[in-house]
């Protein structure tokens, strides 16, 4: 097929819409079921570009969860704690834990509530088990290299039987070279190759030079999840998953607590008393997200006052009070931080160090990184200059 008709574009009053190789050549992907739309595509490719990068450069299953041309969640498919299974809502699940299906939980149980709605990408062939992990999620969509049988049927069932599915071939190749229009202006840039290899963070410019492979294979999975994410951008990582994202915003501080802040809400759902919360029967997960999310938040009060609570759980929580969530978050530490351009000023470094950052990646370059590795000095981090920028727009 040399071109798909889409329903509308970015919004349903841009009409006609299309996607074409300007080649003249077939589409790359097969729609096998659902009718995509414009954002659906970006959010696919995109999120295609994002997992099969990951699987080329760590050999493990990987999956993406995109929302609005960012990634809401990336992960690897390293096995699951059962801690990690029940905050993700899937421990109720009897099924195959494949590497693709824990890769899929993770991506979309990291941020649950911005992945609500997502498009997902799969690095490998979507197994039965990853089916019917997105059979009970809301979601738009998911693109992989191919499906099996059982398991496109199951996907052809969502949405009575609306649900997008797009399959691409593994093996294109895009044109070393990008083309754009903007108010009827073509750009043209040439793609912007990300080579990690064993020597990529090996510029440690801290005192701490101590970088073991694990933290390697984080700040990997940050540098390539970077690459996908609308700048500026900020990303921690921890064992194998993108836990927080921050896209989007035109201070890098702003990326810094916003990926932070996410960050610190993954760690905070797995603190025994969030774990224990007594939800009524019935409570639906996506709910339930949003009601931990104002339990260990700053306005808990709304969730807690006289005839809210007792529209969620069975008995009123106690308070999460601020100075058990600070000693909750002081036990973080091991996590990852990647910036897609370099840090201008310190502050993101104190913000970082809340989270529980221990390793961190950006270009380097500003004329104050003196400042940023003295930081980094301070907590004892691990620095590593890349001298390669992320932006992604």
């Amino acid at each position: 097929m040399k071109e798909l008709e889409l329903k509308y574009g970015c919004n349903p009053n841009q009409k006609p819409s299309r996607i074409f190789m300007e080649n003249g050549s077939d589409l790359p992907v097969t729609v096998l079921n659902g009718r995509p739309g414009y954002i659906n595509f970006l959010d696919a490719l995109n999120g295609w570009q994002l997992v099969s990068e990951l699987k080329r450069v760590t050999g493990i299953a990987a999956a993406s969860s995109f929302k609005h041309v960012s990634p809401a969640g990336a992960a690897l498919g390293l096995p699951l704690s059962d801690t990690l299974r029940k905050i993700y809502w899937v421990d109720d699940m009897d099924i195959d834990w494949t590497p693709l299906a824990n890769a899929y939980a993770r991506a979309r149980g990291a941020d649950r509530m911005s992945s609500f709605g997502d498009f997902i990408a799969l690095s490998d062939e979507c197994d039965v088990s990853t089916a019917q992990l997105i059979k009970r999620e809301v979601s738009d969509g998911v693109i992989a290299p191919s499906y099996s049988k059982e398991a496109l049927a199951i996907l052809r069932e969502k949405k009575k039987g609306s649900y997008n599915v797009i399959q691409i071939d593994p093996s294109y190749v895009p044109a070393p070279l990008e083309v754009k229009q903007v108010y009827g202006i073509s750009f043209e840039q040439g793609r912007n190759e990300l080579n990690i290899d064993e020597t990529f963070f090996d510029h440690l410019v801290s005192a701490n030079k101590n970088l073991p492979a694990s933290a390697k294979r984080d700040l990997a999975i940050s540098m390539i999840t970077l690459k996908y994410t609308q700048s500026n951008s900020v990303c921690y990582v921890k064992d194998g998953q993108a836990i927080g994202i921050g896209a989007g915003q035109q201070s890098r501080i702003h990326c810094t607590r916003l990926a932070g802040q996410k960050a610190d809400n993954w760690w905070l759902r797995q603190n025994p008393r969030v774990m224990g919360l007594s939800f009524l029967d019935g409570i639906k997960r996506a709910d339930r997200d949003n009601a931990i999310d104002l339990y260990i938040g700053d306005e808990y009060e709304d969730l807690l006052a006289d005839g809210a609570w007792q529209k969620v759980f069975t008995s009123r929580p106690p308070v999460f009070t601020a100075e058990e969530k600070r000693a909750w978050l002081a036990e973080n530490h091991g996590v990852a931080l990647g910036s897609d351009a370099f840090f201008p000023f310190g502050d993101n470094i104190e913000r970082a160090h809340k989270s529980g950052v221990s390793y961190v990646a950006e270009p380097g370059g500003s004329i104050r990184d003196d400042n940023v590795i003295a930081c980094c000095d301070k907590y004892g981090m691990t620095l590593s200059f890349t001298g390669i920028r992320l932006f992604h727009h």
